[in-house]
């Protein structure tokens, strides 16, 4: 079980710029990535990353993108990110003290929906996944449409497609 350690700079748990991004191999089509280490407790009895490990990182990357794109904040009136359906696939396995970049993106979006894809990568891509969310009214009464604004940047930035 080798490792690998990214450059001494690489910040972990805060969104890292672009320049960083590709110096990490992260392909340029990924507008959002934070930094992180495999830690022990991501192990299964194998010595590699457990399956439900990458969920939780994910859903961090996730987490990150909704605050920096203005989707929601997790405060009183925001509304409800509903996770729909999850697939993942693993490229190739992770060990102990590896570093990783967690990316994100949206490529579609249809009304109250859009369509999410994540990456992680360690060199090369580890593992990919794509994700349905669904913005609820803050009560969870019921569908919300996508603000205008937040459409704007999915294509402005994600590269996202209407659909």
């Amino acid at each position: 079980m080798g490792f690998t350690t990214l450059p001494m700079t690489l910040i972990y748990h805060t969104p890292l710029p672009r320049e960083v991004l590709r110096a990490q191999n992260v392909p340029d089509d990924w507008p959002i990535g934070i930094a992180d280490r495999v830690h022990f407790g991501d192990l299964d009895a194998l010595q590699h990353v457990n399956n439900a490990a990458y969920l939780k990182w994910l859903e961090n990357i996730r987490i990150q993108y909704f605050m920096d794109w203005g989707i929601c904040r997790y405060q009183d009136g925001d509304p409800r990110m509903v996770l729909k359906a999850l697939s993942i696939e693993y490229h190739k396995e992770m060990s102990l003290n590896e570093d990783y970049v967690l990316t994100a993106r949206t490529v579609s979006f249809r009304n109250t929906s859009f369509t999410h894809e994540y990456g992680v990568f360690c060199g090369d891509l580890r593992v990919s996944a794509r994700a349905v969310i669904v913005m609820m009214q803050p009560d969870g009464s019921g569908k919300m449409a996508l603000p205008e604004d937040v459409k704007r940047r999915f294509v402005e930035i994600d590269g996202a497609e209407a659909g």
